[in-house]
């Protein structure tokens, strides 16, 4: 075993560009569930971001594009979602896990003429002076843009839900749907709305590993990151910070992991490759002794003829 081979510095870097993709997808399904609705669909709508942004942005050279793209498959998808359980009143469940079949095979279709290919580099975004400092700078100030946009997006998503009004309305629909419709709150519209944002974010999720983590396109590439990003907002307690602090457990042990193998540590590879998914869901248990209730319209069908 060479431990000596693992640097903890660039352990701690590549911890973030780990965490970034479920953090986005995470944060997305925390909106979606703060509005009262349950989308098991996540996987589905990240591996439609993920060859989404992969192929426009071979076909365009351009990243930022593909970023686009990704976002606005994952929202056409979740579309597809929201008019199921919506406006059909489809079972919630039920409709979000077929979203993630149709999600793996249509994804599957479109790559078939991207396996092998590389998509154009990304630089990473080196912040004069901050990027200098010792230990910090690597760690924190010389990542890709994405990775400050997540972090951005918790702080805007907690903002949001905390004090303004728009975070208020959510909140109210996701815990009595039938007062709020009441009260005039456009109940199905506002839901939409946070579908169609929960679908974007986790196509950026699932952009991020076909761009960025992983520069390829690989059929089911995001190999299970959609369910952890549902167990982390449940976990979590439908909070903004604790979801980034379990999508940086999970991204830190993944890492981890891959560092050990690579040092040689007699431990048997499908045990380290299953650390991450059991190390995140015991810490996060733990975290959630004190959870608060979940949103009490989660899952349930608004009939707006009440």
């Amino acid at each position: 075993m060479e431990f000596g081979s693992i640097n903890p510095v660039l352990l701690l870097a590549s911890l973030m560009v780990a965490a970034t993709p479920i953090l986005l997808a995470a944060l997305g399904e925390l909106v979606v569930e703060r509005a009262g609705v349950l989308n098991l669909g996540v996987e589905g709508m990240m591996i439609i971001g993920a060859i989404c942004g992969f192929a426009v942005a071979v076909n365009t050279g351009s990243p930022v594009l593909g970023f686009v793209a990704a976002a606005g498959g994952g929202a056409l998808l979740s579309l597809l979602f929201a008019i199921l359980t919506q406006f059909a009143l489809a079972n919630q469940v039920a409709s979000g896990l077929a979203l993630t079949l149709f999600g793996l095979g249509l994804s599957a279709l479109l790559g078939q003429g991207y396996v092998g290919i590389k998509p154009p580099p990304i630089g990473k975004l080196d912040i004069p002076l901050l990027g200098d400092i010792p230990l910090l700078g690597p760690v924190l100030f010389s990542h890709d843009l994405m990775v400050y946009f997540g972090l951005t997006l918790v702080v805007a998503i907690w903002a949001m839900l905390k004090y303004s009004r728009a975070g208020l309305v959510l909140r109210a629909v996701g815990e009595n749907h039938d007062a709020a419709h009441a009260l005039g709150y456009k109940v199905v519209r506002i839901r939409v709305l946070a579908i169609l944002f929960g679908g974007a974010c986790a196509g950026l999720g699932g952009a991020y590993i076909s761009l960025i983590r992983v520069p390829q396109w690989t059929e089911g590439m995001t190999a299970g990151a959609g369910w952890i990003a549902l167990a982390l907002v449940v976990f979590a307690s439908w909070k903004a910070g604790r979801v980034l602090l379990g999508a940086w457990i999970f991204g830190g042990v993944t890492v981890l992991q891959l560092n050990l193998q690579a040092a040689g540590i007699a431990i048997p590879v499908e045990y380290l490759s299953m650390s991450p998914y059991l190390i995140t869901i015991l810490v996060l248990v733990i975290m959630s002794a004190d959870r608060s209730r979940a949103p009490a319209s989660l899952g349930r069908i608004f009939h707006a003829s009440q």
